[in-house]
């Protein structure tokens, strides 16, 4: 293993790298736009064309202007600035529905663009996980921390969408980096300061939800773990350090929203103090006042057959076990308790599990259950502790990891398992579920929404239906996507967005349906806007026909049916 850490990097990397864009290009091209994806788009080219933010609600407009930046090499893309949307504060998803399909605009041109730089930020964040992993553990680790985070399928899955998920997860991973090296240099360092303040800024920037690694980040300028022992001093020279950091990181925030000043945005309890005051980032405020609200609220979500509102304090640790691979779920357990066992790791190893597991424990507390993609921040801080294993030699030979080979043996075994995943699973990363769940055909049985269907398989049931001489089918999607921009020749079911109303006028008899081809969305299926589950009873009682993706279940209904 020796050997193996001394071959240039690069010799390891550029298979790596070519596997990882051949995987998530060949698969992307193949994607209709997700549910949110149009959204954003429309965010970030609204914003580098106009400059104004007001559409970044509910989302900073450094990832989606990131996304939107190749769109500015097309001179024929109509902006509907002149559209009603425009000047409504909830207009985003009018906007954004209108810059897609409405306007001389070609959807599917413009979703490839966008995506390519979220490709770009994916492997940017597995080179951050290579120097955190190369610093902490060594070279070897570092090879495999850069890999495992390339080939993981969920950061795989959200790694070719133009969301703010990935860019959030790289700039956290990036900042937590850059504050470990500051805070294990016993002197003050300005440079260092810097960067640590510039890194936060761009993760704020990035997600509104990564505003909640500040508290944990000041918990963990406190605890002893950068030295033999605590003290006060240090502890308070690392406090200060993320205080001028912070303060660093909201200035960059605020040029990030285009140094906005103006009236506040706010529009709940606090509103009446700051009514006819002008502001810095007045839309970044009325954001996070609009995402705290939509926390506390939730929205319909579904979990192993149950319905709710408001969410379960299990819904994350269920996702958590059922969407991430079980051979890393095993590793980050042996590594923790090996790491935490030996004192020359029990620090590091710390540093990397603490915010994780604050971050996993306060999601716990959201009534938003909507996807494992709101987990994907603790996910590289697991990979580079399970590579931490590279190092391992524990100090009581009765244990099997004093072998020296004990910890990479393990490693090349999530490599090649993450590998046969990824090969297993592609193009359909997003639908991606263990053996626990009973893999992806048992998936819409467990979770649904971005855990598995997210509208991305339009494209998909177009060559499905030519394939298989299907004309017309009964259609119900999950999704944004038009299905006339596919040439999808179909008869309209309850759907969401398109066609909601349906669900209360619905076109079939839900006991004896029409003969015919049915598609029905995964999400669809269990009917989540309903109380009363009856639209869609007589297709969930069988198995379906065929899968598109496992997003869209097929059903061929007979005439004798």
């Amino acid at each position: 293993m020796a050997r193996i850490a001394r071959i240039p990097a690069v010799v390891f990397a550029v298979p790596i790298i070519l596997l990882f864009f051949f995987l998530a290009l060949n698969s992307l091209v193949g994607d209709s736009p997700t549910m949110d994806e149009q959204n954003h788009l429309a965010r970030g080219i609204a914003f580098l064309k106009t400059g104004d933010p007001r559409l970044s609600l509910e989302h900073p407009p450094l990832i989606n202007s990131i996304s939107a930046l190749p769109l500015l090499t097309e001179q024929e893309i109509d902006l509907p600035t002149d559209h009603p949307s425009w000047e409504d504060r909830q207009g985003w998803y009018a906007f954004a529905d209108e810059f897609f399909w409405e306007r001389d605009n070609d959807p599917g041109r413009m979703i490839f663009l966008a995506r390519l730089p979220i490709v770009f930020l994916t492997l940017g964040l597995a080179l951050t996980g290579f120097h955190f992993a190369r610093e902490m553990w060594g070279k070897l680790a570092a090879f495999f921390a850069f890999a495992l985070l390339l080939l993981e399928p969920n950061i795989l899955a959200h790694g070719r969408y133009t969301t703010t998920d990935i860019g959030g997860t790289t700039f956290l991973l990036l900042a937590t980096f850059l504050l470990w090296r500051l805070w294990n240099h016993e002197r003050w360092n300005w440079r260092r300061t810097l960067a640590a303040g510039i890194a936060i800024g761009l993760a704020i920037g990035s997600k509104l939800s990564m505003l909640i690694f500040l508290p944990i980040f000041v918990i963990m300028a406190i605890l002893p773990l950068y030295g033999n022992r605590w003290r006060l001093r240090s502890a308070v020279q690392r406090t200060t350090q993320l205080i001028v950091a912070a303060a660093l990181g909201f200035i960059v925030l605020w040029i990030i929203y285009g140094l906005e000043w103006g009236p506040s945005r706010l529009v709940g309890s606090w509103a009446g103090y700051f009514e006819g005051i002008s502001m810095p980032m007045p839309t970044y405020w009325a954001g996070l006042e609009q995402i705290i609200s939509l926390s506390e609220g939730g929205r319909p979500a579904y979990l192993l057959g149950d319905f709710s509102d408001t969410g379960w304090w299990y819904y994350f640790p269920i996702t958590y076990l059922v969407k991430t691979p079980i051979i890393l779920q095993v590793l980050a357990l042996v590594s923790s308790i090996l790491l935490i066992w030996e004192r020359k790791s029990r620090s590091n190893a710390l540093f990397l599990l603490i915010p994780g597991a604050a971050y996993f424990l306060i999601s716990m507390q959201s009534a938003l259950n909507i996807g494992y993609r709101h987990l994907l921040p603790i996910v590289p801080f697991l990979i580079i502790v399970i590579c931490g294993l590279a190092q391992v030699k524990l100090s009581r030979p009765r244990f099997v990891a004093a072998r020296p080979a004990f910890g990479p043996i393990l490693l090349i075994a999530a490599f090649l398992s993450l590998v046969v995943i990824d090969l297993l699973m592609h193009p359909s990363y997003l639908s991606y579920f263990n053996l626990i769940a009973g893999g992806p055909k048992n998936g819409h049985k467990v979770l649904v929404d971005s855990n598995l269907d997210w509208g991305q398989d339009m494209v998909r049931l177009n060559h499905w239906m030519v394939e298989n001489g299907v004309e017309r089918v009964w259609l119900s999607w999950f999704g944004t996507a038009d299905p006339d921009y596919y040439e999808i020749t179909y008869d309209p079911l309850p759907g969401l967005p398109y066609h909601f109303d349906l669900w209360w006028n619905t076109p079939i008899d839900p006991s004896s349906p029409d003969p015919g081809v049915y598609a029905i969305s995964a999400s669809n299926l269990w009917e989540l806007p309903l109380d009363e589950k009856r639209v869609f009873t007589w297709f969930r009682d069988r198995e379906p026909d065929d899968r598109i993706g496992y997003s869209i279940l097929i059903y061929n209904v007979g005439s004798d049916e």
